[in-house]
């Protein structure tokens, strides 16, 4: 079997590609960004005549990992606007109308799904639940998709991490980040967020053998799954192990914008890759847009407890697929492969 995975450079697109390969599949990438991985096509999505172009290099693809996605600069705003809805529509579309031997698709969204962008939402969170009535580009791409008779998954994780960076939404890259300039700088490692919440996780190796998982498990097509780590938590009481892993001591909370703070940092940044050899990213390369993500997680300015967004993941499980991390050991194992890419700079007692 073959399978394409878009938007292979990204966060859940470059661990499908590690997990497909792993289990045997014939693995072709694609991403608007170039890219030296073996098998990978380079294309703009939102260019339909270079889709169609791409799509005839595609033959004998049985299934689809699409994890492309479209966001806006700042991040959060975008969330709400037409023309990101639009755009990720007409990505989607334009691959998905050009794909001839494709029998199974699966498709990423999130907790967004549920309106936990807009407002309160039902806890838990179910699958089963109406679709929640607010314009959401999920709610297009998932239409369009059902229209093409194809069979289909859809996977919904909540806060995935793992080791990419210069992406819209993982948080690793932006701690490390945060906690190497604090100690450039001599600032505490303090926990920059608002008031505490309970939430939730997942691994972004969790995500893409799920993916493998529903591409073969015919009992999970024409079905949607909420996906976490299998448990709850809170980042102030994650904070500790962060600060253990990167080799800082804790310190009591300090509020702080990192979405304004850390692009102030970039000279600082740039003498500290010098100082420990790092590789040569810089430091808005190496965030994207993910320090926004950062504030909106951390719950930045907020004076009261944000209203939970906790998801069931009885249906997944009760599917067949049960695998579980543990958040703490999640976050420290990203971390620590960020250091050993020479990413993030080699803790001192780590």
């Amino acid at each position: 079997m073959k399978v394409l995975v878009v938007g292979a450079n990204g966060l859940v697109g470059s661990a499908a590609v590690d997990s497909f390969r792993e289990g045997g599949w014939d693995v072709i990438g694609m991403s608007r960004r170039p890219s030296t991985a073996e098998r990978h096509l380079s294309v703009d999505l939102r260019d339909a005549a270079a889709t169609r172009d791409a799509a005839t290099r595609l033959k004998g693809v049985t299934h689809v990992v699409y994890a492309a996605v479209h966001e806006m600069p700042g991040l959060v705003a975008g969330w709400r606007d037409d023309r990101q809805m639009a755009a990720n529509l007409e990505m989607f579309r334009n691959l998905l109308d050009n794909l001839n031997e494709v029998e199974h698709v699966t498709l990423l969204q999130g907790a967004k799904a549920y309106g936990v962008h807009r407002h309160p939402i039902r806890i838990p969170a179910r699958e089963r639940e109406p679709r929640d009535d607010h314009p959401n580009f999920y709610w297009l791409q998932e239409d369009h998709l059902r229209a093409s008779g194809l069979a289909w998954t859809i996977l919904r994780p909540q806060l995935i991490v793992g080791p990419t960076y210069g992406v819209a939404m993982n948080l690793p890259p932006v701690i490390g980040a945060y906690a190497a300039l604090c100690r450039y700088l001599g600032r505490p490692f303090a926990f920059p967020g608002g008031a505490p919440y309970v939430t939730e996780a997942v691994d972004v190796r969790l995500v893409a053998n799920a993916a493998r998982w529903a591409a073969t498990n015919k009992q999970a097509w024409g079905e949607t799954y909420n996906l976490t780590n299998g448990e709850v938590f809170a980042w102030r009481d994650l904070w500790p192990a962060i600060a253990d892993e990167l080799g800082m001591p804790t310190a009591p909370d300090e509020p702080l914008r990192l979405a304004k703070w850390l692009p102030a940092q970039a000279t600082a940044w740039d003498d500290l890759v010098r100082e420990h050899n790092l590789r040569r990213i810089p430091l808005a390369d190496l965030l994207g847009e993910s320090h926004h993500y950062a504030d909106f997680h951390f719950a930045y300015g907020a004076q009261h407890a944000p209203p939970p967004a906790l998801m069931s993941t009885v249906k997944i499980k009760q599917a067949g697929f049960a695998q579980v991390m543990d958040t703490e050991e999640s976050m420290r194992h990203w971390l620590r492969t960020l250091i050993d890419q020479r990413i993030l700079p080699y803790a001192p007692g780590s």
